[in-house]
């Protein structure tokens, strides 16, 4: 009679850590890709890096220095902010998405131009204006889509159609450039920080008076309020959010309301900017909707809604911006802008494919 040998204690372990990456590199891999502000703080310091080697290698037309990129946060003001309204309605989910809102900022800057530029209203209220009708407007996309059903990418791009319109031809095709409008530009000034600024460069004023309120705002609602929750909830699954008592079409469309209202600030800020009140401030060039969605999504905001960060979609914006500002020196002329685009594409790309993996493998970015 004969009986098994035991089993050797001397085998090699099998498991995960047989056949898979070192543990520590698993672990770093994963954390870049579940921690959205991990990657963009990677991908801006190798921007930073690249640029800068550049430039002091003579291959730019100009010094990327900590003057050009404080400077150019002047154009980070806008798309972060409307970046943050994208924010919102993708949050919202059901193919949430808002392609007039540069539109919005047109419109609403044209109806700023008239009531501070041309009938004499004082500036706040002239910036209340603005605020009421571009939530008017975002209210429209609201209903279209959160109680009639209509897709969101085809009743913005047609309300994106009707507003650009009515903008040109609300006064001729012409600008609002009057002497009160042109005071304006003081709000997009650079100016040094109190205490610190004679050590760093100097900031546009529109970081703190538009952008930082605005981030903090957007941060408490989603974070610290009960609709920020119900925000989240029916872009995760709004059938569940449904039984679960939260009014999932006024909750909708609340988030497109909202994303008017942070496109008429952007429209005061946009008209400071140009000094000017522009028929097509919001959709001339690339316009403003394309890149705040861009950044939204390279933000971490998953397109199929319920997934989103303010710091991620912030350093986002930054990223882009300064992105943008090295093409312009790297090239010559208008081929800047065109590789702007090219930039612009490859990074929706880049974001959209790496949101689906990060998603698939991880279960979402934090």
């Amino acid at each position: 009679m004969t009986t098994a040998a035991p089993p050797s204690t001397n085998a090699p372990e099998s498991g995960p850590d047989a056949t898979e990456a070192p543990g520590w590199l698993h672990r770093a891999v994963r954390a870049i890709l579940t921690r959205r502000e991990l990657l963009l703080v990677i991908l801006l310091v190798v921007v930073l890096v690249w640029m800068t080697t550049l430039s002091y290698g003579g291959y730019l037309t100009g010094p990327y220095d900590p003057d050009y990129l404080a400077s150019a946060l002047v154009d980070a003001v806008p798309l972060a902010m409307l970046a943050l309204a994208e924010l919102l309605v993708i949050v919202s989910g059901r193919g949430g998405i808002d392609l007039s809102i540069g539109a919005i900022v047109s419109l609403t800057g044209m109806v700023f131009g008239f009531a501070h530029g041309q009938w004499g209203w004082p500036l706040l209220a002239a910036i209340g204006f603005a605020i009421v009708v571009g939530g008017l407007l975002g209210a429209v996309n609201g209903v279209l889509v959160a109680y009639l059903g209509f897709p969101a990418l085809i009743t913005t791009l047609a309300t994106y159609y009707a507003y650009k319109s009515l903008a040109i031809v609300i006064n001729d095709q012409k600008p609002i450039s009057t002497p009160s409008i042109q005071s304006l530009y003081s709000l997009t000034e650079s100016v040094e920080i109190p205490l610190i600024g004679r050590n760093i460069p100097n900031v546009p004023l529109g970081v703190f008076t538009f952008l930082v309120p605005t981030v903090l705002l957007v941060w408490l609602l989603l974070a610290r309020t009960t609709y920020g929750r119900r925000l989240f909830a029916i872009g995760t699954n709004d059938v569940a959010a449904t039984w679960s008592g939260v009014h999932v079409a006024k909750t909708r469309l609340l988030a497109y309301v909202l994303a008017g209202v942070l496109a008429g600030v952007v429209a005061v800020y946009v008209t400071g900017q140009f000094a000017s009140a522009r028929p097509d401030a919001g959709t001339s060039g690339n316009g403003l909707a394309l890149p705040a969605i861009t950044i939204a999504v390279l933000g971490g905001v998953a397109i199929t809604g319920g997934i989103g960060r303010v710091s991620g979609v912030l350093l986002a914006a930054v990223l882009i911006t300064w992105l943008n500002a090295g093409i312009l020196l790297l090239f010559e002329g208008n081929n800047g802008s065109q590789f702007q685009l090219l930039a612009l594409g490859a990074v929706l790309v880049f974001c959209a494919l790496l949101n689906a993996y990060t998603i698939r493998r991880y279960g979402g970015t934090r």
